[in-house]
């Protein structure tokens, strides 16, 4: 009589109610995420499907009273999420699947899944809000349970507002109960720690510090240098062809960016290769970005071709295989190039204690030069936005200068 009140229709089969036949038909989230995961597979790249699976497995495990007997340790759950339940293959028809159907996992993983697959909730029980605040909660903050930055937290929960609307789609849920709420996660400071960026000078004694370690070191010279002269990401580095290079003999050069090779994890992508050839980070597949680049990356590159050529596909820098350079690789020739090139002391500090560090002081460098933060943003493919949320303290200072001139110019005026 309560659901005809509220207007509801009566399944002719069972006689039950909307709502309650929905309840009752209404798959676990564990089980939803399991198709939700195939569904997405198909058109997302191999990044993206490692976030999906990451960002799933947070709020799978968040949803689960980890109270109940037999409860998995955390790691182990997480590691049973994001590399069994949360990967495709293709099955024996060549249908996509998830891989726990091809595949039998380790006992501790396997355990730990039919664990979940036991006592995960419903989907019709995130319409509870308390539910689904208890999984933004975990979505934003880190292992440590500190919190995570802004941008990490944004992305997954884009993730799981996709399988919620996934649950809309398929009927499990009458709408996206995020909706609903009202709730932000805790402020975090996205701005680069300068005190940890290297120098001019420092990055320089870095790249010759690379430079005399060995022959690998050599070859990664001209890499390092990509980095720095031309803030590029490293994944963008690993994809530079000798067509994407203008090197004249003398003044500046310039470097067409067509394509990134991001490294991802051989269980992501759909050959087996442990990086996907990809477009330019959050730009349309044939886009180009120019960036002009000084004489002294030129020389770099000039002496880096003639002495090592190009891979058969035109790459740069490969691996001594002729693949991609990995990233434990390039790892392992800067921590050895930062204790060449750094006191003791700055040594065992943050300081430029990964080669990202010098792609930002890159940034930094151009914008204390006073270069236009369009253009700088423009050469280091960010977004202006993106550009103040990391570099806000240099370019305040920037402000400061133009404020300055503008009051010297208003003075003369007066004058």
């Amino acid at each position: 009589m309560s659901a005809l009140r509220d207007g509801q229709q009566f399944d002719t089969e069972t006689g039950l109610p909307a709502n309650e036949l929905r309840e009752k038909n209404s798959p676990t989230w564990y089980a939803h995420t399991l198709d939700y995961v195939v569904m997405k597979w198909p058109g997302a790249a191999g990044k993206q499907r490692a976030s999906i699976a990451e960002s799933l497995a947070v709020v799978t495990a968040a949803l689960t009273d980890q109270r109940k007997r037999g409860a998995p340790s955390a790691d182990v759950l997480r590691r049973a999420l994001q590399q069994w339940a949360y990967q495709c293959r293709r099955g024996e028809n060549g249908e996509l699947v998830n891989r726990l159907k091809v595949e039998s996992p380790p006992e501790k993983e396997a355990v730990a899944l039919a664990w979940i697959a036991k006592h995960s909730v419903k989907v019709t029980e995130l319409a509870d809000a308390a539910k689904t605040r208890q999984a933004l909660t975990a979505l934003s903050l880190r292992l440590d349970r500190k919190p995570a930055a802004e941008n990490t937290f944004r992305r997954k929960r884009a993730v799981f507002s996709n399988a919620l609307r996934f649950a809309v789609e398929r009927g499990t849920l009458l709408g996206n109960p995020l909706a609903r709420i009202d709730w932000a996660p805790p402020p975090t400071d996205e701005e680069v720690d300068f005190q940890y960026v290297p120098s001019q000078r420092q990055a320089k004694d870095l790249l010759r510090g690379a430079a005399e370690d060995g022959p690998r070191g050599e070859h990664l010279e001209a890499f390092f240098g990509c980095l720095y002269f031309a803030a590029m990401r490293p994944s963008e580095v690993a994809d530079l062809k000798k067509d994407n290079c203008r090197l004249p003999a003398t003044g500046w050069g310039e470097l067409l960016l067509r394509g990134s090779r991001p490294e991802v994890g051989s269980g992501w992508t759909d050959d087996g290769a442990s990086f996907e050839a990809r477009a330019l980070k959050r730009r349309a597949r044939k886009t180009i970005r120019p960036v002009p680049i000084p004489p002294a990356l030129v020389g770099l590159l000039r002496r880096h071709l003639d002495r090592y050529g190009t891979a058969p596909d035109g790459r740069l820098f490969r691996a001594v295989g002729g693949g991609r350079v990995r990233s434990t690789e390039y790892t392992e020739v800067w921590k050895r190039a930062r204790k060449r090139a750094l006191p003791p002391e700055d040594v065992s500090s943050p300081l430029a204690d990964v080669p990202y560090s010098l792609r930002h002081a890159g940034v930094s460098g151009w914008i204390k030069a006073g270069v236009d933060p369009t253009e700088v943003a423009r050469r280091a493919g960010h977004s202006p936005a993106v550009l103040w949320r990391f570099y806000a303290k240099i370019l305040r200072g920037q402000q400061d200068q133009a404020n300055a001139l503008i009051e010297a110019h208003l003075s003369d005026e007066e004058d």
